[in-house]
Formats: C-alpha cells, sequence, structure tokens
C-alpha cells in the first residue's frame, strides 16, 4: 500500500477495502472541504478514526481543530510505540494493510478555557454576539431582546464589551435607564435584567467567565504549519468543559462563525485551509433555536469556499439535522447497533444515504462491521459520491490514549502561544467607563449642591437678627444649627450625608 499521502494524486489514506484490505481507500483533498461524518456507537472507533484522518490532513500540511473530549487524543503529541498495548493490535492491522507503521509526533499545541492544560483561550462577549450568548445562558425571547438592546446601546456610545463584567456592568446601566430606553428600543423589563445577571451569575460560578477576555484568540494562530510544513493540530482540553455542554456547544460555534466571518474567499482550493473536527457534535443542535440551527446550515454550505473542512462526529446520523447532513460528502460510518425498532429505522436511514454497492447490503454491514472498521463512502472526482465500501481503518502513528502531566508541561513550554496568552489583558472598555461616568456625575451633583448651600449660608447669616441680648456663642450655634440642618437636608448624597455626620455632629452634639 502506498505511502499516507500521496502528493502527486493529491490524496491522504483512510483505510483499506477488499477480501485482504490491500485496496487503499483515499480522501481527495480537493473535496476534503466538502466536509464529512464520523459516526457509529460508543466503542466502534470513532476516536481511532478522527486521530488518524488529524494525522493524515496533518502530514498534508492542513493543520487541524479538533475538542479532545476524553483526553485520548492528546497523545498525538507523543510518537506511538510497538510496545504499547493499543498498538500490537494496530500493528497487525497494518500488517493485514501492507502499511509501514511509521511511528511519530505531530506539532500539537493545547489549548483550555480554563487555562490548566492548554493555553488559554478566550473570546468577548463583543465577539461572541447576543444570539449565542442568549443560547449560553438559555434566556427567553424578552430576555434575549433585552441583551440585543444592550449591545445596541454598547455600540452606539463607545462601550467596549471585553469581559463578563464589562457585560455586567452595561446591564446595571440598562436597568438604572429603563424608563429611557423603552421609548426608543421597546420595552425593556427590569425582571429581564435581573434575570440575565442571575444566568451570568451562574456562568461565573461555572468558571465560565474564563471565556471572556483578552487577549482573545486570533485564529491565524490556530491555522499554522511547523517548520517542515506538517499542520499544525489544536487540540482543545474538553474533559471538564464537556461538564457545561452548553458552553462547549456555544464555544464550538463561536468558533465556526468567527471562521465564517474573518476567513477570504479561496474558491476550490486543491486542499482546505484548515479541518475541524466536532465531537459529540450533537450538543451543538440539542436545545438550539431554529434561527441558530438555520445559521448552522447556511455556514457549512458556504465555508466550503473558504477552504474550512468540517468533520461532525456523532453516534448516529440522525443526531445532526437534515440539512447539515446533506452537506457531509465524505463519510466514515462505524458499527450502529439496532436493539429497537426506533434504533432499527435509524440503521435503515443511515443506509439510504450512501451510494449502494451491489457486493453487499449496506445495512447488514453498518450493523456487523468489526471495531476499526467502517463502512466508507468518499467523494470521487467531480466530487461523485464513491460506491460504499467496508474499511480497515489504518492504524494511528502518533501515541493513542492520554499523556502524562510532565509530557503535557513540556508541550505547552515550547510553544510560542504561551507567552502570547498566558496573561490577561484589562484595558478600559464598558465597566471602566461607566464606573468614572458614575463617579464624574456624583462629583458634579456634589459640586451643585455645596455651591449651593454655600449660598445658603451666606444669605443665612446675611439676614440674621442683631440682638445684642445674645451673646456671641449662641448667635454662632444658631448660625451653625441653621446651616448644618439646610445641608443634612438638602444633601442628597451619601457622601453629602457622610460630611454632616463628621463635620457638623460634634458641633451639634456639643451645645
Amino acid at each position: 500500500m502506498a505511502d499516507v499521502v500521496d502528493q502527486q494524486a493529491n490524496t491522504v489514506l483512510v483505510g483499506g477495502s477488499g477480501p485482504d484490505h490491500a485496496t487503499p481507500q483515499r480522501l481527495l483533498l480537493p473535496y476534503a472541504n466538502r466536509h464529512g461524518l464520523i459516526a457509529g456507537a460508543t466503542g466502534t472507533g470513532k476516536t481511532v478514526t478522527l486521530q488518524t484522518l488529524a494525522e493524515s490532513l496533518s502530514l498534508a500540511g492542513v493543520p487541524v481543530f479538533l475538542a479532545d473530549v476524553k483526553g485520548d487524543l492528546a497523545g498525538m503529541a507523543c510518537a506511538g510505540s510497538a510496545e504499547a498495548r493499543p498498538h500490537a493490535a494496530f500493528a497487525d492491522r497494518a500488517a493485514r494493510m501492507g502499511l509501514p507503521l511509521d511511528y511519530q509526533a505531530f506539532p500539537v499545541t493545547f489549548w483550555d478555557i480554563w487555562g490548566q492544560k492548554g493555553h488559554p483561550v478566550r473570546t468577548t462577549p463583543a465577539e461572541m454576539g447576543p444570539l449565542l450568548l442568549s443560547r449560553l445562558l438559555d434566556l427567553t425571547d424578552a430576555q434575549e431582546g433585552v441583551m440585543n438592546i444592550a449591545f445596541r446601546v454598547a455600540d452606539e456610545q463607545g462601550l467596549a464589551l471585553l469581559d463578563l463584567k464589562d457585560l455586567q456592568a452595561m446591564l446595571v446601566w440598562v436597568g438604572q435607564n429603563a424608563a429611557d430606553l423603552s421609548l426608543r428600543y421597546g420595552n425593556v423589563g427590569t425582571a429581564s435584567v435581573g434575570a440575565i445577571q442571575r444566568a451570568l451569575l451562574v456562568l461565573e460560578n461555572q468558571g465560565g467567565d474564563r471565556l471572556f477576555g483578552e487577549p482573545a484568540l486570533d485564529l491565524a494562530d490556530i491555522i499554522r504549519r511547523d517548520a517542515s510544513g506538517r499542520g499544525v493540530v489544536n487540540i482543545l482540553a474538553a474533559d471538564r468543559l464537556m461538564q457545561s455542554p452548553r458552553l462547549y456547544a456555544t464555544f464550538l460555534l463561536w468558533l465556526l462563525s468567527e471562521l465564517f466571518e474573518q476567513l477570504p474567499e479561496v474558491g476550490d482550493p486543491d486542499r482546505p485551509r484548515v479541518a475541524f473536527f466536532f465531537d459529540e457534535a450533537h450538543l451543538l443542535f440539542d436545545g438550539a433555536p431554529r434561527a441558530l440551527v438555520e445559521k448552522v446550515e447556511q455556514v457549512a454550505r458556504l465555508i466550503r469556499s473558504k477552504g474550512v473542512s468540517l468533520w461532525f462526529v456523532s453516534q448516529n446520523p440522525a443526531d445532526i439535522p437534515e440539512g447539515v447532513l446533506g452537506q457531509l460528502g465524505n463519510r466514515v460510518q462505524h458499527a450502529l447497533r439496532a436493539f429497537t425498532p426506533k434504533d432499527q429505522k435509524a440503521l435503515r436511514m443511515a443506509a439510504e444515504n450512501y451510494r449502494a454497492n451491489p457486493g453487499f447490503d449496506t445495512a447488514d454491514a453498518i450493523q456487523h462491521v468489526a471495531t476499526g472498521e467502517a463502512v466508507t463512502s468518499l467523494l470521487e472526482d467531480k466530487g461523485v459520491p464513491g460506491m460504499v465500501q467496508r474499511t480497515l481503518i489504518r492504524p494511528p502513528f502518533s501515541r493513542m490514549g492520554p499523556i502524562t502531566d510532565a509530557e503535557r508541561a513540556g508541550v505547552m513550554a515550547a510553544s510560542p502561544m504561551g507567552i502570547k496568552y498566558a496573561r490577561t489583558i484589562d484595558r478600559d472598555s464598558a465597566h471602566e467607563l461607566l464606573a468614572r461616568r458614575t463617579s464624574d456625575a456624583a462629583k458634579a451633583k456634589d459640586e451643585a449642591l455645596f455651591d449651593m448651600n454655600r449660598a445658603e449660608y451666606r444669605n443665612a447669616r446675611r439676614y440674621q437678627p442683631r440682638d445684642e441680648a445674645r451673646s456671641p456663642s449662641s448667635r454662632s450655634d444658631s448660625i451653625v444649627e441653621t446651616f448644618g440642618k439646610s445641608l443634612a437636608r438638602q444633601l442628597g448624597t451619601k457622601s453629602g450625608q457622610a460630611i454632616v455626620r463628621g463635620v457638623l455632629g460634634s458641633l451639634l452634639r456639643g451645645r
């Protein structure tokens, strides 16, 4: 069997088919940006397929971004070994395919929203936008409307929303000015503002506030090659992130939308500019509003012309909306189990999506392929779906499984991304600007009240009756008492009241 990357034919090896598994099944790189699907029940080999495809694309010079849900994919940073237990079975598989096992490590960059198992990855509320934020917080339509108003006012007044406290401060301001804003933008209910603030507090307590801040992730930093021309494999630590599935889904959808908005059109490139693997893909769509699903469908259709290859990884093709599933031309289907009538229906539907092979029944093959084997259909010349084949997936060259903390730390220390993203930057933004506005307004009010009361004090002295019988001390006490009562009555701020208590209180008590 030929090399994994065939530069002349511009293909990468997926596996071997036929009775002896010696017939190579190859992915045409010009059609890799027609997107793909990796599906199958738990334990059937989806993770190995994901790893080998990521390796092949990296060897072809295509940068890769993937989420490591179980911690198994981190092993791509280390070379495989014939002595390791999983690789003993892989060596037998490679021999059956006639493929030499070229054990090697791949150029890996680790990322982590919490900054513990990888470099911190952040975005800003402004970049994420009100729609995705509303989905993240599970807001109602009325609350989403208030969120849109907050973003609109922030844009109009030049108040940058760069972190969570900026958004919280902006919502406080919206609540304080709800009456005026309602006249211009529609009803702004203080109850809705309060509900959003509570949702933000829950997000903050779960650690989601670490997602927001600067420096925000620069897409150019995940679309890189190493010195030898291999694409960098960006691995997002998602084992902890999966405990907050809505946060996981929102982050990946944000990343997808940023790629769509920022990357220029390239038409039909000879290979993808970058490949993304969305593991546990059903989480992207569970509970998502119809408008958001339609947006993902639109992006999946149009982003291929920007050189982006999307691969959705899930247990069942039925987990993916039909509008998105129809865009996935390259398919690797591992075994599906059909224990119930619903499972059997899903199996038949999955089989109907393939170009039939007269040599076997597709539905039967999907149900009975062994672990590490899959039913594949890869696009051929002119984008025509290939005939379905039973394919033995090639074994990986890198380590299959987790790595030690010391190995991870070594990879992170050697990465240039650490210098750029390690420290958080806190620029002047909505929180600081609104705080200064409030302080300046309070100071101006204090000064105006002080000037008004100073004038009243002068008038009190000017019109004070001259009573020769009263002693100087009594006249002084009367003036002080009059001024103190007037000042305490008119000062409306806490700072003014503090002055009365601190400066005049002792004089009045001494009478």
